[in-house]
């Protein structure tokens, strides 16, 4: 791992959605952060000088959803490997979800995970902590002291909160305190045992259904309770053409509500689940052709502002066995930017909206300043070749996670450098 030294990143195609640049132009760094643009300052001598020749140059990408399994699942993946895949990617921050063992429902289990990332140093880690203590949905958990903790949005992880009363307490609470809350769009009852859209292909496998209402009553409820609070509220994996639609009315409308999708639902359908594919088994379900359509439209017009890789390791048992009992969830770090790029390929975005959804889109919502390349900045900065071909395979998986319905894919994007404040934390000759 390289240390913090004075670079410069020369001839590359810098793209920085925040400040509306995509030029060719050259990066000078220095303590961690971004010194100049272009000209360096006067007596500048780099210790690393990076020929980017090629190569767009962007910040580091801000994934709001990636769990790495530790500490408590160990067997499936650990901070160390996952921050490495992350690295790797081009991924400088990720968000993890609560559901560890220990819960993060406590500041202790939440500075366990930022130490552990900060030794590793190849990404930054924000531990998400959790609403409810024990992420049992009915005792709210002291908020402002998560927050304190390093926290900067509290989940539920998959866990929805069965009771409205307690979901408002927890609404006024984070507004108190001016927290997000991420809420899984899921009605416990209405998904309970479900593991395939509820449609012709769930009925033709003989499969339990999730159906879409599943998502849509959890939406409306959300947000009739935002707007009752006044708290801010973000839907974490929007699955639905009609959830999508919801979220763009009640922004309208100026309900503080945000939204983001996981990747894999802007590329695979039901259709998918055929052959009982294990790796298909995902939470919210992959849904309709129409749905998947409806997504990308909203992404592409901004009403969901974040792409997420949603990231779930696992280890090669828990896929094997019949499609319902088996653990829902993709390895997807990797995935992330070259699907992104598929989008743009297809039409969907243009290269520097794909990079926007991964970087400020993802930053704003959690209230950062992260997320862009300006002087002053954090130098979290990806350097990718945005028309190198690879495929996906064990071999060139870093992940601990090989559980990908992506494998054997040709794919386009592949990063060169990854830099976390100023270091070289990922290198590929």
């Amino acid at each position: 791992m390289t240390s913090s030294k004075k670079i410069s990143i020369r001839n590359g195609r810098l793209i920085d959605p925040a400040s509306g640049t995509d030029r060719a132009a050259d990066l000078h760094l220095a303590d961690g952060r971004v010194l100049a643009i272009d000209g360096p300052p006067a007596g500048f001598q780099p210790d690393v000088t990076l020929d980017a020749r090629g190569l767009v140059v962007c910040p580091g990408l801000i994934d709001l959803s990636a769990r790495l399994r530790e500490p408590g699942h160990e067997q499936k993946a650990t901070i160390a490997s996952e921050t490495r895949a992350a690295a790797a990617a081009g991924i400088t921050t990720l968000c993890c979800p609560p559901d560890t063992a220990p819960i993060i429902d406590t500041p202790a289990v939440a500075q366990l995970i930022l130490r552990t990332a900060q030794r590793h140093g190849l990404a930054r880690v924000l531990p998400v902590g959790a609403i409810t203590q024990g992420l049992d949905g009915r005792h709210i958990t002291e908020m402002a002291a998560l927050k304190q903790a390093g926290c900067p949005v509290l989940s539920q992880a998959d866990r929805p909160i069965r009771n409205s009363q307690v979901l408002m307490r927890a609404l006024d609470y984070a507004a108190t305190f001016g927290l997000t809350l991420f809420l899984q769009p899921q009605d416990a009852d209405l998904s309970e045992g479900g593991c395939a859209h509820e449609g012709r292909v769930a009925t033709r496998l003989g499969l339990p259904g999730i159906p879409e209402a599943a998502e849509t009553v959890a939406v409306a409820r959300a947000l009739a309770l935002a707007e009752q609070t006044g708290a801010r509220i973000h839907f974490r994996g929007l699955s639905s053409a009609r959830g999508a639609e919801m979220l763009a009315e009640a922004r309208r409308r100026g309900i503080p509500a945000s939204g983001d999708c996981s990747i894999h639902q802007l590329f695979l359908t039901e259709d998918d689940v055929y052959g009982f594919n294990a790796d298909c088994h995902v939470i919210p379900p992959l849904r309709t052709l129409a749905d998947r359509q409806a997504l990308r439209t909203a992404v592409a017009e901004g009403a969901i502002q974040a792409l997420c890789s949603d990231h779930q390791p696992h280890d090669a048992d828990a896929k094997q066995a019949p499609f319902p009992e088996t653990a829902p969830g993709i390895s997807a770090l990797e995935t992330l930017l070259p699907l992104a790029l598929g989008l743009v390929d297809e039409g969907v975005l243009t290269l520097s909206a794909a990079i926007a959804r991964l970087t400020t889109g993802p930053s704003a919502i959690l209230g950062h300043d992260l997320g862009r390349l300006a002087p002053g900045r954090p130098a979290d900065i990806c350097c990718f070749d945005p028309a190198e071909t690879w495929v996906l395979s064990p071999e060139t998986l870093v992940s601990q996670g090989q559980n990908t319905p992506f494998l054997g894919r040709q794919l386009r994007g592949r990063v060169r450098w990854t830099l976390l404040g100023g270091r070289i934390v990922h290198e590929r000759a």
